[in-house]
């Protein structure tokens, strides 16, 4: 992991197509903005989670199902 110290209004640049920019600090809190073209997804990391934990359940309901079709 790359660790940085960045001011409000500095940024980074990643794979220049990825801007992250510090927009205001305080109250134990940082907020970014993020610049990346439209077929980049940008997900916090509670809600990729969820997702991956979603798309795992259904593919083994998936499969469950199938097994099931395929012992009748």
């Amino acid at each position: 992991m790359l660790v940085l110290s960045r001011k409000p209004g500095e940024s980074i640049v990643i794979d220049d197509r990825i801007v992250v920019t510090v927009v205001q600090i305080g109250g134990g809190r940082i907020r970014l903005g993020i610049e990346a073209p439209r077929e980049v997804h940008i997900l916090r990391s509670e809600v990729y989670a969820a997702d991956r934990r979603a798309e795992q359940a259904a593919r083994n309901q998936q499969q469950t199902q199938e097994l099931c079709l395929a012992v009748h």
